[in-house]
């Protein structure tokens, strides 16, 4: 077998990145842009760029606080925002435009209160024509916000799923990952949660904290377990670039890579082992529990239109966004540029999508499911197989035992080693130029 690669090399929740993202010259009218796009299963996001406290391994595109009202100017430029996108989506469209699922993302969207949530939700509903309770709408909160007004909104306006950002029960090492909370608050947020009745809990766990260990890793898996979650996602520790915990000391890559491994293990065992399937490296889902996503709708290959300044937005042949930055001055001199903007139909700062490109994320992005990929839907959508289109890769893959040799010829497929290892198969499949793109990018 071939020497594996380090087990943490870059989580993998979109491709390209937007470190790879540029200023486009052109700036294309986004009615141009999806003039020739199928419309009829989009997926809509919706970005508030808010927390209350900057985590240590954060680096999403967030601030702490919104002072001077800004809140309400940036929905204001939100609704600016849908009022062109739709305009554009509509825009001599022999279709319908349909979505057939909708996220409120962050940050923190429950960072805003109970009324402002409401006009979140009508931005979604009357702006860009989305049904809430007619699709699975998936919102993001935490423990402080979650409050029971802004809950019953969530759940009154069709909320389907609610992901909480717990990480860890054990207060210390909510600490040192600079994520300060008392237990007895998180469990409250869980109970207040489960009182809305919002049919999907979600609970993110974090591995790899400074002094955590097997015992004190399985306690925060038996008190998120406690609440009996349809989902839990158990997310490996990373120090990156410009957030807090990448600027401190961290352990050795070796020690720190065999700590996280372990754990992660450890944990995967543990869920399955009480009822959990495993839907890919950091996804678990307790079996009979509702299916949250629609059916319609394949990330792989259907549009997404994001609304916000931290969103993206993809066609088939370029993804788009605005300005990308981690550090806290960078983002709020964008969040400020984006809230003045009375011009929202133009995309701004993105990256083309060749035919190459199109094949690697419906690779990667099929691979790292723990069902596989059917070689054939591959075969019908490009007219080659990925082994004619990614023959160094797979076998690689194949060396280093990642790949489930069970799975037969029909199906590709990763083992349990593979899956462990999908920080790192994930970038195994970035194109050199990607790559490239991504190594030049000046991080702000």
């Amino acid at each position: 077998m071939t020497n594996a690669p380090r087990p943490y090399e870059s989580y993998v929740y979109a491709y390209p990145h937007k470190t790879a993202y540029r200023p486009l010259a052109d700036r294309p009218a986004l009615r141009e842009l999806w003039a020739g796009e199928r419309k009829d299963a989009l997926s809509l996001y919706l970005h508030i760029p808010f927390c209350e406290v900057r985590c240590g391994f954060c680096n999403l595109f967030t601030r702490i606080g919104a002072p001077d009202e800004l809140t309400t100017r940036y929905l204001d430029a939100l609704d600016r925002q849908a009022t062109a996108v739709a305009d554009a989506l509509h825009a001599g469209a022999a279709t319908g435009v349909r979505f057939a699922a909708a996220a409120f993302g962050g940050g923190t969207p429950t960072f805003l209160d109970a009324g402002e949530l409401e006009r979140l939700c009508d931005i979604a509903e009357k702006r860009m024509g989305t049904d809430l309770r007619a699709v699975p709408l998936s919102v993001e909160t935490s423990p402080s916000t979650a409050t029971a007004d802004r809950l019953s909104v969530l759940a009154e306006r069709g909320a389907t799923r609610v992901s909480i950002g717990v990480q860890s029960f054990v207060e210390e090492e909510a600490k040192a990952a600079v994520r300060p909370q008392r237990r007895s608050d998180v469990e409250a947020a869980l109970g207040r949660i489960r009182d809305a009745r919002i049919p999907v809990l979600n609970i993110d766990l974090i591995y790899g904290i400074d002094g955590q260990t097997p015992e004190s890793w399985r306690l925060s898996l038996d008190a998120a377990l406690a609440w009996r979650p349809e989902e839990l996602y158990l997310y490996p520790l990373y120090a990156r670039p410009l957030t807090p915990l990448g600027r401190r000391a961290h352990p050795s890559e070796a020690g720190w890579d065999a700590q996280r491994l372990d754990l992660y293990r450890r944990g995967r065992d543990h869920l399955l082992a009480r009822g959990y399937e495993q839907v890919s490296m950091r996804m678990f889902r307790r079996s009979g529990a509702p299916r949250e996503g629609a059916d319609d709708y394949a990330c792989q290959t259907d549009g997404m239109i994001g609304l916000g300044c931290g969103a993206r937005s993809y066609t088939s042949a370029l993804h788009y966004s605005f300005d990308y930055a981690v550090g806290m001055r960078e983002i709020r001199s964008i969040i400020d540029a984006y809230t003045t903007t009375e011009d929202f139909s133009r995309a701004e700062v993105g990256r083309a999508v060749d035919a190459d490109e199109t094949r690697r994320r419906h690779l990667l992005q099929s691979l790292l499911q723990a069902e596989g990929m059917a070689v054939e839907g591959y075969r019908e959508r490009f007219g080659s197989r990925p082994a004619d289109d990614f023959p160094a890769e797979l076998e690689r893959f194949a060396d280093l035992g990642w790949l489930d040799t069970d799975a037969g010829p029909g199906l590709l497929r990763l083992s349990p080693t593979g899956l462990a290892y999908s920080d790192a198969l994930g970038p195994a499949l970035f194109s050199p130029a990607v790559r490239a793109a991504m190594a030049s990018y000046e991080a702000k």
